[in-house]
C-alpha cells in the first residue's frame, strides 16, 4: 500500500492524561497518520501500561516530548498550535482551515484543556459532537480531517454511482539527468594542475 504524502508537517499530544491506554492510542493515531512528533504536557501516564493500546510502537519511529509542566512546553519555531475542545466558540472542525505546520493538543475528557493552555493555542478546534469523545477517537477525527485539506486526493464524485477520478500530477514529471557532463565538472582541470 502507497503512503499518503501531505504538505506541511503536524505533530499531536495531550495534557493531563492520566489514563495510559488512551494516551497509546493517540500516539497510535498519531503514527498511523504520519505525526511528525508527538508529546504530552502533565500527563502522568506509563509508557509500558501504554503499550497494550500503541501496538505500532510510536516511541520508536516519531520523537515523543514529554513535557512535565506547561511551563516547559514548546513547539518548533513557525509550527501553530491548535487546541481540542469542545467549547461553544471553538471552530466546527468542518469549517477550519488547518494550518500547514501544526501541533494538535487535546485533554481529559471530563476536564477539557487547562485554561492556560487554551490561551497559547493559535486556534481552538471543537469536533461538533453531542458530548466529549474518546481521546483517541477524536485525535483520529482532527488528523483525517487534516489528511483530507492537505492530502493530494481526487475529488469526491457528485454521485455514489460514480468511480472516483484520479488525482491530477503536479506536471513537473520526473527527475532530468544530464547526458553529457559540462567542462566545468570534468576532471580533466584537476588533473591539469
Amino acid at each position: 500500500m502507497a503512503e499518503t504524502r501531505a504538505r506541511g508537517y503536524f505533530g499531536i499530544g495531550a495534557e493531563g492524561i492520566s489514563k495510559s491506554a488512551n494516551v497509546g492510542a493517540l500516539l497510535r493515531t498519531g503514527h498511523a497518520f504520519g505525526a511528525a512528533f508527538c508529546f504530552t504536557i502533565g500527563s502522568g501516564w506509563d509508557s509500558r501500561a501504554a503499550r497494550t493500546a500503541d501496538t505500532s510502537h510510536t516511541q520508536l519511529h516519531v520523537p515523543l516530548w514529554r513535557f512535565p509542566a506547561l511551563a516547559d512546553f514548546a513547539l518548533p519555531r513557525g509550527c501553530v498550535l491548535v487546541g481540542v475542545e469542545l467549547l461553544e466558540d471553538a471552530v466546527d472542525l468542518p469549517s477550519f482551515r488547518h494550518p500547514l505546520n501544526a501541533a494538535y493538543v487535546l485533554g481529559p475528557e471530563r476536564a477539557g484543556l487547562s485554561p492556560a493552555l487554551l490561551q497559547r493555542c493559535d486556534h481552538v478546534v471543537r469536533v461538533p459532537t453531542r458530548f466529549a469523545l474518546n481521546l483517541a477517537v477524536a485525535g483520529a477525527l482532527v488528523l483525517y480531517d487534516r489528511l483530507l485539506q492537505h492530502g493530494r486526493f481526487a475529488e469526491r464524485p457528485v454521485g455514489s454511482m460514480t468511480a472516483p477520478e484520479q488525482p491530477t500530477r503536479s506536471g513537473h514529471g520526473p527527475p532530468r539527468f544530464r547526458r553529457t557532463i559540462p567542462d566545468w565538472m570534468s576532471n580533466e582541470d584537476a588533473t591539469e594542475a
